[in-house]
């Protein structure tokens, strides 16, 4: 069954949608079967998949509000060996229509139930806010990643991203958790920025991924090109820093798995 990942973080401009391209183009390029699902009314995940998103037959939209299936929405034909679900403006409209529906909390949850088996993961990018949108990809998910530079009011904007968290977690989805924290844009020639780093490994332990994403002019070049960085350039800093990072995800998700399998087999033998 898919790990369902939301990448999301309150503050916009911290690398969301290339965390969520370039982390799906590599979990897809160690041979796992990844779906990509773009939440973002503005289509840039799905821009940036090579995907135009003025020419969608189905997307997120006709899916939250039951027009069409998961199998019928999903674009299988993408250059980035990973599977979409694309967005565009319409979704705008399903934030308004979404309040009139029953289980509105839940709405991806239910659509993405019938596809669970055919992925190792489901990776989730989300607008810059708190909406019902969000909220629907929180309550679907397990994990979070939170992408964030290293600068001191993005740890502010990170604790209220927690508190917000934590209610789902209460209230909706007591499964979902934190997956971990992505430092991006990082430039260890800033004292601010080690500073920030020190803070967050301080308070959020080994959530903190060992990996960092570097400032990396590839990594800004590839969506104008409609490509994840490792198609457009595999050997560049940041192409090779997400390479990193999907095999620290792969490695942490395996543990977590081995750890639970253990447990089922012990509550199995009581």
């Amino acid at each position: 069954m898919a790990k369902i990942i939301t990448i999301t973080n309150q503050k916009g401009g911290v690398g969301k949608t290339t965390t969520c391209v370039n982390l799906a183009a590599s979990l897809a390029a160690t041979r796992k079967r990844v779906l990509m699902i773009d939440l973002d009314p503005q289509g840039n995940a799905t821009m940036g998949s090579g995907i135009d998103k003025h020419q969608l037959e189905h997307s997120v939209y006709e899916l939250l509000t039951d027009q069409t299936d998961a199998a019928s929405a999903i674009i299988k034909d993408t250059l980035c060996g990973y599977h979409l679900i694309g967005a565009n403006g319409d979704l705008t409209a399903a934030e308004v229509e979404l309040l009139q529906l029953p289980r509105r909390e839940f709405r991806l949850k239910m659509a993405l139930m019938p596809v669970m088996d055919d992925y190792d993961f489901i990776l989730i990018d989300n607008p810059p806010s708190l909406n019902l949108l969000t909220v629907n990809a929180l309550a679907a998910s397990s994990g979070v990643i939170i992408p964030m530079q290293c600068e001191y009011y993005a740890l502010e904007g990170i604790s209220a991203l927690v508190g917000t968290i934590n209610k789902i977690n209460q209230r909706l989805n007591p499964e979902l958790k934190i997956e971990g924290i992505l430092r991006t844009m990082y430039d260890p020639r800033m004292s601010l920025t080690k500073d920030v780093s020190t803070h967050l490994v301080e308070y959020f332990g080994d959530k903190v991924y060992r990996t960092v994403i570097p400032r990396n002019v590839r990594l800004a070049e590839a969506p104008s090109h409609g490509l994840p960085a490792l198609q457009y350039d595999k050997s560049s800093r940041g192409a090779l820093a997400y390479l990193a990072l999907a095999g620290e995800l792969i490695r942490r998700t395996d543990r977590e798995r081995t750890a639970e399998a253990v447990v089922t087999t012990e509550q199995e033998a009581e």
